[in-house]
């Protein structure tokens, strides 16, 4: 069962969302970074769906679990609640329909409405393949990204271009501001030696966590949907 195998290989959980416009492509981007799959028919996502992707943290399995949330207005309340204790999500708008462009701001404030001021945010003009169609140009991601301080690219989940460096951007710049914390933590508190956070299943909160080890990352072509 997929539980059962959730259980023996995961140690710890973090979580992050996708988020954005109906139809800019969040479901074929996560499933393309998950199981290396597009799908020309992808439907719209009703409510929220997700899907995992296993992470080494030294001797240690992180899973990152990432929700791919709807873009409709009716699934608004219900998809903002998946917000909370996302330590990253991509911010996610089609190159091709500037209004998802427009809305990003809306959707922005909405995540930091609901979120932690250090949830990592990576913008992503997906669609890049559809370029004769083009109604925003690369420049104007990269200014927005600049005045709201995230993290930029264009992907394709079509043809696969950077979609694995944004997710992996991401879930490394978590990981980086999760040891900034843990070094803040064990020098307010004296302690300079080295110590494992407990294990469990549980979503880390970096705010709540108080000491690990500074370990390298390696990923794993792992998914459990």
């Amino acid at each position: 069962m997929a539980e059962e195998s959730y259980d023996e290989e995961c140690d710890y959980l973090f979580k992050a969302v996708l988020i954005g416009d109906s139809a800019v492509g969040k479901s074929n981007l996560l499933s393309r970074f998950s199981r290396d799959e597009f799908r020309l028919d992808s439907k719209p996502t009703i409510g929220v769906d997700f899907a995992y992707r296993n992470v080494r943290v030294g001797d240690k399995t992180i899973k990152a679990q990432i929700w791919d949330t709807a873009g409709q207005e009716r699934f608004r309340a219900i998809t903002s609640s998946y917000y909370r204790g996302a330590l990253g999500a991509l911010l996610i708008y089609d190159i091709t329909r500037r209004q998802t462009f427009k809305n990003i701001k809306k959707w922005l404030s909405e995540l930091r409405d609901f979120s932690s001021p250090e949830t990592v945010v990576v913008l992503v003009g997906n669609k890049s393949d559809l370029r004769q169609s083009r109604e925003v140009e690369e420049e104007e991601g990269k200014t927005l990204a600049e005045v709201e301080g995230l993290y930029f690219l264009e992907t394709s989940a079509l043809e696969n271009q950077n979609v694995e460096e944004a997710f992996l951007r991401m879930i490394g710049r978590i990981h980086e501001v999760l040891i900034q914390k843990i070094a803040i933590d064990n020098k307010s508190n004296g302690d300079g030696n080295d110590t494992v956070v407990p294990a469990g299943k549980e979503i880390v909160n970096i705010h709540e966590v108080t000491a690990t080890r500074p370990l390298s990352i390696s990923f794993s072509n792992c998914c459990v949907k």
